[in-house]
Formats: C-alpha cells, sequence, structure tokens
C-alpha cells in the first residue's frame, strides 16, 4: 500500500496537541513481555522536557495524520572523555509512531532530524535509553550509529498504606538549596552525567527537597563548618514530583501482578494486621510518582542510612500526596546503592540500556568506543527533569 510524502516539522501546541496525546494513548512504554504503561500528559505533550535547558519537539505528518514524535533535550554534563570531563549533551526520548505506520523508515527520518537539530546547537553527544528486550529500538539506534555505554537499573518500591518505622537511631534533615548544591557541587562534580545547572534543578517548583540522614548525636552543619567535618556516616538524596507533569496508568501487567494483588484483598480480610502482605497499589488507574535522584553516601554505616531516607520519602508520600503511587529512582547497574533502596522486583526493570552516538568528526569512531569503555565510577547521575 503506498503513501504520500512524509513531513516533519516542530511541535505546534495549537495544531498538534490532540494528535499527539491521542498517539500517546495509542502507543505502550515498557518490556513488551512483562508490563506497559499509558502516560497521561495532562494536556501538555511537551511536560517532559519543558524544564530542561532545552528542548523540541518534532512531529512526522502524513497526510495529513500525525504518525509519530520524538523530544529531545540538551545540557551541559561531565562526561569522562579525554582531554576535558565537561560535553554538551543531546537526550533522545519520547519516540513514538503510530502502530499502523511502524516499520516504514517513520522512527529513523525523526532519530536524524533530531540530531540536525542536536548539530545546529554544538552538541558533542547525543545518547538515548530504552530496554535491552525492545529489539525494534535497538536494531534502530545501532543502525544511526549509537553504541551500547551504561546499563541502569530502574528501581520501583509501591507507596503502601502503612507508615514504614523509621530508626531511633538515625536523624533526617532537610536541606536548603544553597546547602544542597553546594554538597552536590563538592562530591558529585565527577558523576557521570552530573548537569552543570543542578541550582536549576533544586530550585523548580517540582523539587521536593533534599534530605540527609546520619547518625543521631552527632551534628550537620556543612554550611557554617569552617574545617568541613562531616558526621561519621552520612546519606542524601533529592526528591523530583513528576506525578504534577504527568500520570501513568498500568496498561497490562504479569499474572503473578494480579495474583498478589487477589491475595493481598484476601489476606486484608481474613488476617490480623500483623499477618497482612505489603499493599499493591491500583496501578490501573491514573497515578502519579515522586522520583529519587541525586543519590550519595559517606561512612560505613551509610547503606542503613540511605535505606532510612528511602523509607521516610515513602512516609511523605502517603502524608503528602493523594496519587503517588510509587517510588522510583534509577542507578547504575553495577552500584552498591542499590542494595539499600527499597523495591519490588516484580516491579523494576535491571535491564534499561542507555546507547551514545558522537556527532562530531574528531569524536568518531575510536574515542566514542573508548569513552563507552570506560568503566561507570560511583553513582550515575539521573536528571529528573527527563524522567
Amino acid at each position: 500500500m503506498g503513501f504520500g510524502e512524509l513531513s516533519i516539522r516542530s511541535y505546534d501546541a495549537e495544531v498538534d496537541r490532540f494528535q499527539v496525546e491521542d498517539l500517546e494513548r495509542r502507543c505502550e512504554v515498557g518490556p513488551a513481555q512483562r508490563v506497559f504503561l499509558f502516560t497521561d500528559t495532562l494536556g501538555d505533550p511537551i511536560c517532559r522536557i519543558r524544564n530542561s535547558p532545552m528542548y523540541i519537539m518534532l512531529v512526522a505528518v502524513l497526510d495529513n495524520e500525525l504518525v509519530g514524535v520524538i523530544q529531545g533535550t540538551i545540557k551541559l554534563v561531565t562526561l569522562h572523555k579525554p582531554p576535558r570531563d565537561l560535553s554538551k549533551v543531546g537526550y533522545v526520548l519520547g519516540l513514538r509512531v503510530a502502530p499502523v505506520h511502524r516499520r516504514r523508515g517513520i522512527g529513523l527520518k525523526l532519530v536524524v532530524k533530531l540530531e540536525e537539530w542536536f548539530d545546529e546547537n554544538d552538541v558533542d553527544y547525543a545518547y538515548m535509553a530504552t530496554e535491552k528486550d525492545n529489539e525494534a529500538s535497538v536494531n534502530l539506534f545501532t543502525k544511526l550509529g549509537y553504541i551500547k555505554f551504561r546499563t541502569p537499573a530502574i528501581l520501583v518500591n509501591p507507596v503502601s498504606k502503612r507508615m514504614y518505622h523509621l530508626s531511633s537511631t538515625v536523624e533526617i534533615e532537610k536541606l536548603k538549596e544553597e546547602e544542597a548544591e553546594a554538597v552536590y557541587r563538592r562530591f558529585m562534580p565527577s558523576t557521570e552525567l552530573f548537569p552543570q545547572d543542578i541550582d536549576n534543578i533544586l530550585r523548580n517548583k517540582l523539587n521536593l527537597g533534599t534530605w540527609v540522614a546520619y547518625p543521631r548525636g552527632e551534628s550537620w552543619d556543612y554550611l557554617g563548618s569552617t574545617n568541613g567535618q562531616f558526621p561519621s556516616s552520612w546519606a542524601m538524596l533529592s526528591a523530583w514530583n513528576s506525578g504534577e507533569l504527568f500520570k501513568l496508568r498500568l496498561g497490562k501487567a504479569p499474572t503473578s501482578c494480579f495474583m498478589y494483588s487477589k491475595s493481598c484483598i484476601l489476606m486484608d480480610k481474613l488476617l490480623p494486621s500483623c499477618f497482612k502482605l505489603p499493599d499493591m497499589p491500583d496501578f490501573f488507574h491514573p497515578f502519579g510518582f515522586f522520583f529519587i535522584y541525586g543519590l550519595h553516601r559517606e561512612g560505613p554505616a551509610s547503606g542503613k542510612l540511605m535505606r532510612t531516607l528511602c523509607k521516610f520519602l515513602h512516609n511523605l508520600a502517603i502524608r503528602s500526596s493523594k496519587d503517588c503511587k510509587v517510588i522510583v529512582t534509577e542507578v547504575g547497574g553495577g552500584d552498591s546503592v542499590r542494595l539499600h533502596i527499597p523495591h519490588w522486583k516484580l516491579l523494576s526493570f535491571p535491564d534499561d540500556l542507555w546507547c551514545i552516538k558522537a556527532l562530531k568528526c574528531e569524536d568518531q569512531p575510536q574515542n566514542i568506543n573508548d569513552l563507552s569503555k570506560i568503566p561507570l565510577l560511583g553513582t550515575l547521575f539521573i536528571d529528573p527533569r527527563e524522567v
């Protein structure tokens, strides 16, 4: 069956909004063999990128029908590539093609057009995220010259109705924005993909705050300290209210999810509260979520402190949000911090895949291959503006 000429242009809210929202509803997100999610952008299709320093959405139109979209952002980050550690990177996200128009090269043309925008803005590298088992996506970007870069894990913890017990031996303190920025710039400037505009993230209205945990009896006074001393062990994280931007809804789930949900209901009726299973929230109606980022820890007891911070955030979600059903974070695949983050394997995605491509001739091809072989040192910084 033949079809007309494809055109790709910038997103126009007045013309395209309803068609983009309809396309989002028809496209699944997530590993096809496990679960997939539908997104509700709450009337703002570019909500996921609007808070980034530079952003764009492109749409593909065929015979007056919007058949594909792609989004991109640009920022300056830490990237360990000699002779310098700062690079301007472009992030590729939100690639969607209408199901009936797939395998016609529309996705490829959208990516190529987005890379042209990257080139116009002097971007050094483009990178993207997908799932390891998403063969169509992996094949598309491999064809365009992207190579495997990092394999982070997405950890998901449901927000139950029951508060976690917090240890009485741990002190938790919320940092002021300027103090949080100072700590991040001191301890995380060499972290892979650390954004140079961390101050803008921390001051964004969607940022819930930054907290530190340390042993009770010790003190935290970073800005007031002249000798730079810290507690013997400490942990910190920040949280972002992604649910204010868009909602998620589960479209399909493994049989085990249904079985667990039914078991929870049955045991809730039959057994005392001390024997009940953790609640399985209702994921089949639109829900929001908190995203944890900027995780850092120091000292021998920092693992316990990080777990306590995560539990504290769970309790905060119960108290402050009506529709926050999960707390999500993403960490490097080999990062030991994942051992201290409460999460459900059933809902998490251990096989995320990031691919990267050099856009400047001097970086191709040997340097980009060398970059992909550099081991991940410490924590991977995930920008909450691009979740």
